[in-house]
């Protein structure tokens, strides 16, 4: 139950962050819980391929690289849904940090 609800947590932080990063446009909640799938599965199986690639980029760059790597994430999940809008590379940036710092605040607020 509990995995549920940290799902339901990881989808409302997509659909949140997506009205505070300009350049992201989601249109349902319903969308935005199917791209929280994408994205989770998306980072349990492309991102540690990625990670292993340009693992001398992200050592050079002190794991800097690995934005770069969830943002690539972000607009692959985008790529796929098509109502899940990304309108370049420099929004899916700061799409994914918002959304790794608007997760963690929606995750301690509801454990």
């Amino acid at each position: 139950m509990s995995a549920i609800i940290n799902f339901l947590v990881y989808a409302a932080a997509v659909y949140t962050t997506a009205f505070i990063v300009p350049g992201i446009k989601i249109k349902s909640f319903g969308t935005a819980v199917i791209a929280g799938l994408l994205l989770i599965l998306a980072r349990y199986t492309i991102e540690p391929i990625l990670v292993l690639i340009t693992l001398p980029v992200t050592i050079l760059t002190l794991g800097l690289f690995l934005i770069v790597i969830n943002a690539f994430i972000v607009q692959i999940v985008a790529a796929a849904l098509d109502d899940f809008k990304v309108e370049g590379f420099i929004p899916a940036i700061i799409y994914s940090i918002a959304l790794s710092v608007v997760g963690t605040i929606l995750q301690w607020l509801f454990q």
